[in-house]
Protein backbone atom coordinates (compact mmCIF):
# COMPACT_ATOMS: atom_id res chain seq x y z
CA UNK A 1 0.00 0.00 0.00
CA UNK A 2 2.90 2.16 0.94
CA UNK A 3 3.77 1.98 -3.07
CA UNK A 4 0.32 3.65 -3.84
CA UNK A 5 1.14 6.68 -2.54
CA UNK A 6 3.90 7.55 -4.35
CA UNK A 7 3.76 5.35 -7.41
CA UNK A 8 2.36 8.26 -9.77
CA UNK A 9 5.42 10.21 -9.67
CA UNK A 10 7.71 7.20 -10.51
CA UNK A 11 6.68 4.71 -12.86
CA UNK A 12 7.49 4.70 -16.64
CA UNK A 13 4.27 7.11 -18.10
CA UNK A 14 3.18 4.84 -20.80
CA UNK A 15 2.48 1.89 -18.55
CA UNK A 16 1.62 3.77 -15.78
CA UNK A 17 -1.06 5.65 -18.39
CA UNK A 18 -2.14 2.24 -19.48
CA UNK A 19 -1.97 0.77 -16.11
CA UNK A 20 -4.52 3.43 -14.89
CA UNK A 21 -6.65 3.80 -18.17
CA UNK A 22 -7.24 0.16 -19.35
CA UNK A 23 -9.70 -0.22 -15.82
CA UNK A 24 -11.13 3.51 -16.38
CA UNK A 25 -12.00 3.42 -20.01
CA UNK A 26 -13.30 -0.22 -19.02
CA UNK A 27 -15.63 1.54 -16.46
CA UNK A 28 -16.72 4.25 -18.90
CA UNK A 29 -17.87 1.04 -21.36
CA UNK A 30 -19.58 -0.34 -18.94
CA UNK A 31 -21.21 2.87 -17.68
CA UNK A 32 -22.28 3.00 -21.60
CA UNK A 33 -24.30 0.03 -21.05
CA UNK A 34 -25.61 1.29 -17.54
CA UNK A 35 -27.09 4.36 -19.23
CA UNK A 36 -28.56 2.71 -22.12
CA UNK A 37 -29.33 -0.54 -21.36
CA UNK A 38 -32.83 0.85 -20.71
CA UNK A 39 -32.90 2.77 -24.11
CA UNK A 40 -32.02 -0.45 -25.58
CA UNK A 41 -34.91 -2.46 -24.14
CA UNK A 42 -37.19 0.01 -23.72
CA UNK A 43 -36.95 0.48 -27.86
CA UNK A 44 -37.74 -3.35 -27.90
CA UNK A 45 -41.06 -3.54 -26.37
CA UNK A 46 -43.68 -4.73 -28.53
CA UNK A 47 -45.92 -1.99 -30.27
CA UNK A 48 -45.41 1.09 -27.75
CA UNK A 49 -41.53 1.04 -28.02
CA UNK A 50 -41.05 3.59 -30.24
CA UNK A 51 -43.34 6.40 -27.99
CA UNK A 52 -41.65 4.84 -24.83
CA UNK A 53 -37.83 5.27 -25.98
CA UNK A 54 -38.71 8.93 -26.65
CA UNK A 55 -40.85 9.14 -23.16
CA UNK A 56 -37.53 7.87 -21.75
CA UNK A 57 -35.48 10.74 -24.10
CA UNK A 58 -37.13 13.50 -22.62
CA UNK A 59 -35.96 12.61 -19.11
CA UNK A 60 -32.60 12.74 -20.40
CA UNK A 61 -31.70 16.77 -19.49
CA UNK A 62 -32.89 15.61 -15.92
CA UNK A 63 -30.94 12.59 -15.76
CA UNK A 64 -27.85 15.03 -17.14
CA UNK A 65 -28.54 17.46 -14.69
CA UNK A 66 -28.33 14.70 -11.48
CA UNK A 67 -25.13 13.68 -13.01
CA UNK A 68 -23.76 16.89 -13.68
CA UNK A 69 -24.20 17.99 -9.56
CA UNK A 70 -22.23 15.05 -8.99
CA UNK A 71 -19.78 15.90 -11.43
CA UNK A 72 -19.51 19.85 -9.92
CA UNK A 73 -18.58 18.40 -6.22
CA UNK A 74 -16.51 14.92 -7.12
CA UNK A 75 -14.64 16.45 -10.55
CA UNK A 76 -13.27 19.53 -8.45
CA UNK A 77 -12.50 17.55 -5.15
CA UNK A 78 -10.75 14.76 -6.66
CA UNK A 79 -8.13 16.57 -8.71
CA UNK A 80 -7.43 18.48 -5.39
CA UNK A 81 -7.04 15.27 -3.36
CA UNK A 82 -5.02 13.98 -5.88
CA UNK A 83 -2.77 17.24 -5.68
CA UNK A 84 -2.38 17.22 -1.68
CA UNK A 85 -1.36 13.80 -2.08
CA UNK A 86 1.43 15.24 -4.97
CA UNK A 87 2.57 17.54 -1.98
CA UNK A 88 2.10 14.46 0.74
CA UNK A 89 -0.34 16.31 2.68
CA UNK A 90 -2.59 13.58 3.26
CA UNK A 91 -4.67 15.29 6.14
CA UNK A 92 -5.55 18.30 3.23
CA UNK A 93 -6.98 15.42 1.26
CA UNK A 94 -8.95 13.50 3.43
CA UNK A 95 -10.42 17.27 4.39
CA UNK A 96 -11.25 17.29 0.98
CA UNK A 97 -12.96 14.01 0.87
CA UNK A 98 -14.99 14.27 3.94
CA UNK A 99 -16.22 17.77 2.91
CA UNK A 100 -17.34 16.63 -0.39
CA UNK A 101 -18.61 13.28 0.94
CA UNK A 102 -21.49 15.99 2.95
CA UNK A 103 -22.12 18.20 0.06
CA UNK A 104 -23.08 15.28 -2.04
CA UNK A 105 -25.65 14.37 0.55
CA UNK A 106 -27.38 17.74 0.71
CA UNK A 107 -27.24 17.89 -2.60
CA UNK A 108 -29.11 14.92 -3.38
CA UNK A 109 -31.78 16.08 -0.51
CA UNK A 110 -32.42 18.76 -2.47
CA UNK A 111 -32.73 17.19 -5.53
CA UNK A 112 -34.78 14.74 -4.46
CA UNK A 113 -37.60 16.82 -3.65
CA UNK A 114 -37.35 18.85 -6.63
CA UNK A 115 -37.88 16.28 -8.98
CA UNK A 116 -40.74 15.03 -6.80
CA UNK A 117 -42.54 18.22 -6.29
CA UNK A 118 -41.95 19.04 -9.82
CA UNK A 119 -41.07 16.35 -12.31
CA UNK A 120 -44.33 16.91 -14.79
CA UNK A 121 -43.79 20.87 -15.00
CA UNK A 122 -40.31 19.99 -16.21
CA UNK A 123 -40.47 16.85 -18.52
CA UNK A 124 -43.29 19.20 -20.32
CA UNK A 125 -40.94 22.10 -20.55
CA UNK A 126 -37.88 19.85 -21.61
CA UNK A 127 -39.81 18.70 -25.12
CA UNK A 128 -42.78 15.51 -23.66
CA UNK A 129 -45.91 16.04 -25.76
CA UNK A 130 -49.47 14.57 -24.68
CA UNK A 131 -48.09 10.59 -26.18
CA UNK A 132 -44.98 10.89 -24.34
CA UNK A 133 -45.69 12.56 -20.83
CA UNK A 134 -47.40 9.32 -19.77
CA UNK A 135 -43.98 7.00 -20.04
CA UNK A 136 -41.64 9.98 -18.93
CA UNK A 137 -43.68 10.38 -15.76
CA UNK A 138 -43.60 6.40 -15.03
CA UNK A 139 -39.58 6.63 -15.53
CA UNK A 140 -38.98 9.82 -13.63
CA UNK A 141 -41.31 9.00 -10.54
CA UNK A 142 -39.09 5.91 -9.69
CA UNK A 143 -35.44 7.77 -10.80
CA UNK A 144 -35.88 10.25 -7.98
CA UNK A 145 -36.13 8.17 -5.49
CA UNK A 146 -32.74 7.07 -6.11
CA UNK A 147 -30.89 10.40 -6.24
CA UNK A 148 -28.92 10.16 -3.06
CA UNK A 149 -27.49 6.73 -4.89
CA UNK A 150 -26.47 8.68 -8.12
CA UNK A 151 -24.71 11.36 -6.33
CA UNK A 152 -22.80 9.44 -3.82
CA UNK A 153 -21.88 6.92 -6.52
CA UNK A 154 -20.42 9.30 -9.07
CA UNK A 155 -19.17 11.27 -6.52
CA UNK A 156 -17.37 9.37 -4.64
CA UNK A 157 -15.85 7.28 -7.25
CA UNK A 158 -13.61 9.86 -8.72
CA UNK A 159 -11.65 9.54 -4.92
CA UNK A 160 -10.88 6.39 -5.59
CA UNK A 161 -9.96 7.01 -9.32
CA UNK A 162 -7.91 9.45 -8.19
CA UNK A 163 -5.78 7.88 -5.31
CA UNK A 164 -4.97 5.48 -8.41
CA UNK A 165 -7.06 2.78 -7.25
CA UNK A 166 -8.67 2.14 -11.30
CA UNK A 167 -9.70 -1.07 -10.94
CA UNK A 168 -11.69 -0.40 -7.88
CA UNK A 169 -13.10 2.49 -9.62
CA UNK A 170 -13.99 0.38 -12.39
CA UNK A 171 -15.52 -2.85 -10.20
CA UNK A 172 -18.15 0.17 -8.51
CA UNK A 173 -18.95 0.40 -12.18
CA UNK A 174 -19.19 -3.12 -13.08
CA UNK A 175 -20.94 -4.18 -10.26
CA UNK A 176 -23.93 -1.90 -10.66
CA UNK A 177 -23.75 -2.35 -14.31
CA UNK A 178 -24.04 -6.39 -14.75
CA UNK A 179 -27.31 -6.12 -12.08
CA UNK A 180 -29.00 -3.24 -14.10
CA UNK A 181 -28.46 -5.71 -17.14
CA UNK A 182 -30.08 -8.53 -15.35
CA UNK A 183 -32.65 -6.40 -13.77
CA UNK A 184 -33.96 -4.76 -16.90
CA UNK A 185 -35.60 -7.71 -19.02
CA UNK A 186 -36.60 -9.03 -15.68
CA UNK A 187 -38.83 -6.16 -14.94
CA UNK A 188 -39.59 -4.54 -18.02
CA UNK A 189 -40.98 -7.61 -19.85
CA UNK A 190 -40.95 -10.85 -17.37
CA UNK A 191 -42.64 -8.50 -14.21
CA UNK A 192 -44.55 -6.44 -17.23
CA UNK A 193 -43.46 -2.54 -15.24
CA UNK A 194 -42.51 -1.11 -18.58
CA UNK A 195 -40.39 1.72 -17.89
CA UNK A 196 -41.10 1.95 -14.55
CA UNK A 197 -39.41 -1.41 -14.23
CA UNK A 198 -36.03 0.20 -16.03
CA UNK A 199 -36.51 2.69 -13.43
CA UNK A 200 -36.43 0.58 -10.65
CA UNK A 201 -33.90 -1.68 -12.85
CA UNK A 202 -32.03 1.14 -12.11
CA UNK A 203 -31.72 2.51 -9.09
CA UNK A 204 -31.40 -0.69 -7.12
CA UNK A 205 -28.30 -1.10 -9.19
CA UNK A 206 -27.38 2.01 -8.49
CA UNK A 207 -27.51 1.34 -4.37
CA UNK A 208 -25.42 -1.79 -4.86
CA UNK A 209 -23.03 0.26 -6.82
CA UNK A 210 -22.92 2.58 -3.88
CA UNK A 211 -22.56 0.49 -1.14
CA UNK A 212 -19.60 -1.16 -3.02
CA UNK A 213 -17.95 2.91 -3.19
CA UNK A 214 -18.75 3.55 0.55
CA UNK A 215 -17.67 0.48 1.88
CA UNK A 216 -14.17 1.08 0.11
CA UNK A 217 -13.66 4.92 1.51
CA UNK A 218 -14.75 3.56 5.12
CA UNK A 219 -12.40 0.41 4.76
CA UNK A 220 -8.96 -0.04 5.44
CA UNK A 221 -7.60 -0.33 2.00
CA UNK A 222 -7.77 3.13 0.65
CA UNK A 223 -5.55 6.03 1.43
CA UNK A 224 -7.74 8.61 1.71
CA UNK A 225 -10.77 7.72 4.08
CA UNK A 226 -13.82 9.00 5.07
CA UNK A 227 -13.65 10.45 8.79
CA UNK A 228 -15.74 11.89 11.08
CA UNK A 229 -14.13 14.66 11.98
CA UNK A 230 -13.91 16.35 7.97
CA UNK A 231 -17.66 15.78 7.77
CA UNK A 232 -18.99 18.81 8.80
CA UNK A 233 -18.73 21.32 5.51
CA UNK A 234 -16.54 24.05 5.53
CA UNK A 235 -16.09 26.94 3.18
CA UNK A 236 -12.74 26.92 3.20
CA UNK A 237 -12.67 23.14 1.84
CA UNK A 238 -15.41 23.09 -0.56
CA UNK A 239 -15.30 26.65 -2.11
CA UNK A 240 -11.93 25.67 -4.30
CA UNK A 241 -13.79 22.28 -5.07
CA UNK A 242 -16.80 23.86 -6.30
CA UNK A 243 -14.44 26.17 -8.35
CA UNK A 244 -12.67 23.18 -9.86
CA UNK A 245 -15.80 21.57 -10.86
CA UNK A 246 -17.59 23.99 -12.54
CA UNK A 247 -16.12 23.23 -15.72
CA UNK A 248 -17.30 19.77 -15.37
CA UNK A 249 -20.60 20.89 -14.40
CA UNK A 250 -20.93 23.71 -17.14
CA UNK A 251 -20.26 20.93 -19.39
CA UNK A 252 -22.73 18.36 -17.92
CA UNK A 253 -25.71 20.48 -17.28
CA UNK A 254 -25.35 22.50 -20.71
CA UNK A 255 -25.84 19.21 -21.95
CA UNK A 256 -29.09 19.09 -20.34
CA UNK A 257 -30.03 22.36 -21.14
CA UNK A 258 -28.99 21.40 -24.70
CA UNK A 259 -31.06 18.23 -24.76
CA UNK A 260 -34.17 20.64 -23.87
CA UNK A 261 -33.33 22.69 -26.98
CA UNK A 262 -33.00 19.87 -29.83
CA UNK A 263 -36.04 18.09 -28.37
CA UNK A 264 -38.17 21.56 -28.84
CA UNK A 265 -36.37 22.30 -31.66
CA UNK A 266 -36.82 19.08 -33.53
CA UNK A 267 -40.44 18.29 -32.56
CA UNK A 268 -40.86 21.91 -34.23
CA UNK A 269 -39.60 21.08 -37.37
CA UNK A 270 -39.40 17.33 -37.42
CA UNK A 271 -41.58 15.71 -34.53
CA UNK A 272 -41.62 12.23 -32.64
CA UNK A 273 -39.39 10.60 -35.12
CA UNK A 274 -36.90 13.58 -34.94
CA UNK A 275 -36.96 13.89 -31.03
CA UNK A 276 -37.01 9.44 -31.04
CA UNK A 277 -33.56 9.62 -33.40
CA UNK A 278 -32.23 12.25 -31.16
CA UNK A 279 -32.50 9.72 -28.26
CA UNK A 280 -30.31 7.50 -30.37
CA UNK A 281 -27.47 9.83 -30.96
CA UNK A 282 -26.94 11.39 -27.89
CA UNK A 283 -26.53 7.20 -26.93
CA UNK A 284 -24.62 7.19 -29.49
CA UNK A 285 -21.99 9.50 -28.93
CA UNK A 286 -22.20 8.96 -25.28
CA UNK A 287 -20.48 5.98 -26.58
CA UNK A 288 -17.91 7.87 -28.39
CA UNK A 289 -17.17 10.52 -25.17
CA UNK A 290 -17.11 7.70 -22.40
CA UNK A 291 -14.24 5.91 -23.17
CA UNK A 292 -12.55 9.26 -24.12
CA UNK A 293 -13.40 10.48 -20.73
CA UNK A 294 -12.00 7.17 -18.90
CA UNK A 295 -8.47 7.94 -20.55
CA UNK A 296 -9.00 11.28 -19.32
CA UNK A 297 -9.80 9.94 -16.07
CA UNK A 298 -6.67 7.43 -16.30
CA UNK A 299 -4.49 10.37 -16.80
CA UNK A 300 -6.10 12.75 -14.36
CA UNK A 301 -4.65 11.39 -10.91
CA UNK A 302 -0.81 11.63 -12.90
CA UNK A 303 -1.62 14.77 -14.07
CA UNK A 304 -2.52 16.14 -10.61
CA UNK A 305 -0.34 14.19 -8.48
CA UNK A 306 2.95 15.19 -9.97
CA UNK A 307 1.87 18.70 -10.67
CA UNK A 308 1.11 18.59 -7.15
CA UNK A 309 4.78 17.61 -6.54
CA UNK A 310 5.99 19.77 -9.08
CA UNK A 311 7.21 17.03 -11.44
CA UNK A 312 6.91 19.50 -14.47
CA UNK A 313 8.38 17.14 -17.40
CA UNK A 314 6.14 14.39 -16.00
CA UNK A 315 3.25 16.34 -16.73
CA UNK A 316 4.48 18.12 -19.89
CA UNK A 317 4.86 14.06 -21.31
CA UNK A 318 1.47 13.02 -19.56
CA UNK A 319 -0.41 15.57 -21.47
CA UNK A 320 1.26 14.71 -24.88
CA UNK A 321 0.79 10.95 -24.53
CA UNK A 322 -3.08 11.47 -23.52
CA UNK A 323 -3.49 14.00 -26.35
CA UNK A 324 -2.10 10.99 -29.02
CA UNK A 325 -3.97 8.12 -27.68
CA UNK A 326 -7.32 10.43 -27.61
CA UNK A 327 -6.85 11.69 -31.11
CA UNK A 328 -6.22 7.90 -32.55
CA UNK A 329 -9.47 6.99 -30.45
CA UNK A 330 -11.54 9.48 -31.93
CA UNK A 331 -10.87 9.86 -35.12
CA UNK A 332 -10.81 5.39 -35.54
CA UNK A 333 -14.51 6.04 -34.00
CA UNK A 334 -15.17 8.67 -36.62
CA UNK A 335 -14.33 6.38 -39.36
CA UNK A 336 -16.80 3.44 -37.69
CA UNK A 337 -19.92 5.75 -37.81
CA UNK A 338 -19.72 7.46 -40.65
CA UNK A 339 -18.85 3.78 -42.45
CA UNK A 340 -21.94 1.87 -40.70
CA UNK A 341 -24.54 4.54 -39.22
CA UNK A 342 -27.51 2.16 -39.84
CA UNK A 343 -25.76 -0.36 -37.30
CA UNK A 344 -25.15 1.83 -34.82
CA UNK A 345 -29.25 2.95 -34.73
CA UNK A 346 -30.25 -0.37 -35.15
CA UNK A 347 -28.83 -1.24 -31.41
CA UNK A 348 -31.89 0.74 -30.08
CA UNK A 349 -34.85 0.00 -32.04
CA UNK A 350 -36.49 -2.48 -34.39
CA UNK A 351 -38.21 0.09 -36.34
CA UNK A 352 -37.13 0.76 -39.48
CA UNK A 353 -38.45 3.85 -39.90
CA UNK A 354 -36.66 4.84 -37.22
CA UNK A 355 -33.32 3.45 -38.24
CA UNK A 356 -32.84 4.74 -41.66
CA UNK A 357 -34.19 8.40 -40.35
CA UNK A 358 -31.06 8.17 -37.95
CA UNK A 359 -28.40 6.39 -39.85
CA UNK A 360 -28.62 9.82 -42.07
CA UNK A 361 -28.89 12.43 -39.39
CA UNK A 362 -26.35 10.25 -37.54
CA UNK A 363 -23.73 11.10 -40.05
CA UNK A 364 -24.41 14.91 -40.12
CA UNK A 365 -24.34 15.06 -36.34
CA UNK A 366 -21.04 12.93 -35.59
CA UNK A 367 -18.92 14.74 -38.46
CA UNK A 368 -16.86 16.29 -36.02
CA UNK A 369 -15.89 13.84 -33.86
CA UNK A 370 -12.68 12.81 -35.00
CA UNK A 371 -11.30 16.22 -33.56
CA UNK A 372 -12.89 15.51 -30.32
CA UNK A 373 -10.27 13.82 -28.54
CA UNK A 374 -8.66 17.04 -28.45
CA UNK A 375 -11.18 18.95 -26.63
CA UNK A 376 -11.24 15.78 -24.09
CA UNK A 377 -7.36 15.77 -23.25
CA UNK A 378 -7.21 19.51 -22.87
CA UNK A 379 -10.15 19.99 -20.95
CA UNK A 380 -9.12 17.04 -18.79
CA UNK A 381 -6.00 18.75 -18.29
CA UNK A 382 -7.15 21.99 -17.63
CA UNK A 383 -9.52 20.72 -14.48
CA UNK A 384 -6.40 18.15 -13.22
CA UNK A 385 -3.83 21.16 -12.97
CA UNK A 386 -6.52 23.16 -11.22
CA UNK A 387 -7.08 25.60 -13.67
CA UNK A 388 -10.55 26.30 -13.51
CA UNK A 389 -11.11 29.66 -15.13
CA UNK A 390 -10.00 27.38 -18.37
CA UNK A 391 -11.91 25.06 -17.84
CA UNK A 392 -14.86 26.81 -17.13
CA UNK A 393 -14.27 29.07 -20.56
CA UNK A 394 -14.02 26.05 -22.94
CA UNK A 395 -16.49 24.41 -21.85
CA UNK A 396 -19.20 27.66 -21.29
CA UNK A 397 -17.80 28.41 -25.06
CA UNK A 398 -18.84 24.83 -26.87
CA UNK A 399 -22.36 24.74 -25.54
CA UNK A 400 -23.28 27.98 -24.70
CA UNK A 401 -21.77 30.41 -26.70
CA UNK A 402 -21.85 28.09 -30.07
CA UNK A 403 -24.11 25.17 -29.82
CA UNK A 404 -27.29 26.93 -28.19
CA UNK A 405 -27.87 29.45 -30.81
CA UNK A 406 -26.86 27.39 -33.72
CA UNK A 407 -29.48 24.73 -32.98
CA UNK A 408 -32.32 27.64 -33.43
CA UNK A 409 -30.14 29.82 -36.12
CA UNK A 410 -29.44 26.85 -38.47
CA UNK A 411 -32.81 25.62 -39.41
CA UNK A 412 -34.03 29.08 -40.24
CA UNK A 413 -31.26 29.84 -42.65
CA UNK A 414 -31.42 25.69 -44.23
CA UNK A 415 -35.31 26.27 -44.68
CA UNK A 416 -35.42 23.32 -47.58
CA UNK A 417 -34.43 20.76 -44.52
CA UNK A 418 -34.84 22.69 -40.84
CA UNK A 419 -34.67 19.36 -39.21
CA UNK A 420 -31.31 17.98 -40.83
CA UNK A 421 -30.26 21.46 -39.88
CA UNK A 422 -30.63 21.31 -35.88
CA UNK A 423 -28.63 18.20 -36.15
CA UNK A 424 -25.85 20.01 -37.86
CA UNK A 425 -25.62 22.21 -34.93
CA UNK A 426 -23.53 19.69 -33.38
CA UNK A 427 -20.61 19.21 -35.45
CA UNK A 428 -20.68 22.91 -36.06
CA UNK A 429 -20.08 24.03 -32.61
CA UNK A 430 -17.61 21.24 -31.58
CA UNK A 431 -15.08 22.19 -34.95
CA UNK A 432 -15.01 25.52 -33.81
CA UNK A 433 -14.54 24.52 -30.07
CA UNK A 434 -12.03 22.45 -30.41
CA UNK A 435 -10.11 24.95 -32.50
CA UNK A 436 -11.24 27.68 -29.54
CA UNK A 437 -9.62 25.01 -26.96
CA UNK A 438 -6.24 24.69 -28.16
CA UNK A 439 -5.48 27.82 -28.76
CA UNK A 440 -6.52 28.71 -25.18
CA UNK A 441 -5.04 25.72 -23.79
CA UNK A 442 -1.58 26.51 -25.92
CA UNK A 443 -1.69 29.99 -23.81
CA UNK A 444 -2.26 28.72 -19.97
CA UNK A 445 -0.59 25.42 -20.04
CA UNK A 446 2.87 26.58 -20.05
CA UNK A 447 1.41 29.82 -17.77
CA UNK A 448 0.30 27.60 -15.11
CA UNK A 449 3.02 25.10 -15.37
CA UNK A 450 5.85 28.42 -14.37
CA UNK A 451 2.98 29.27 -11.52
CA UNK A 452 3.55 25.82 -10.18
CA UNK A 453 7.18 26.13 -10.15
CA UNK A 454 7.37 29.49 -8.40
CA UNK A 455 4.84 27.57 -5.62
CA UNK A 456 2.03 30.01 -6.54
CA UNK A 457 -0.81 27.20 -7.70
CA UNK A 458 -2.62 25.91 -6.11
CA UNK A 459 -3.30 27.64 -3.47
CA UNK A 460 -3.29 25.73 0.07
CA UNK A 461 -6.35 25.14 1.72
CA UNK A 462 -8.95 28.54 2.49
CA UNK A 463 -6.46 30.49 0.24
CA UNK A 464 -7.92 29.79 -3.11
Amino acid sequence: MEQSKDFLGREPLGRLLARLSAPTVAAQLINMLYNIVDRIYIGHIPVTGALALTGLGVCMPIILAVSAFAALIGYGGAPRASIFLGRKDEKAAEQVLGGCFTALLAVSAVLTAVLLLFNRRLLLAFGASGETIGYALRYMNVYALGTVFVQLTLGMNTFITAQGFAKTGMYSVLIGAALNIVLDPLFIFAFRMGVAGAAWATILSQAVSCAWVLLFLFGKKTILRIRRANLRPRAAVLWPCVKLGTGNFVMQISESVITVCFNSSLLKYGGNTAVGAMTILYSVMQFALLPLQGLAQGAQPILSYNFGARLRGRVEQTFRLLMKVSLGYSAALWALIMLLPRAFAGIFTSNADLVAFTARALRVYAASLGLFGAQVACQMTFTSIGDAGASVAAAVMRKFVLLIPLIFLLPRLWTANPTFAVYLAEPIADACAVTFTVLLFRRNFRRRLDENDRGSAPAPLGQD
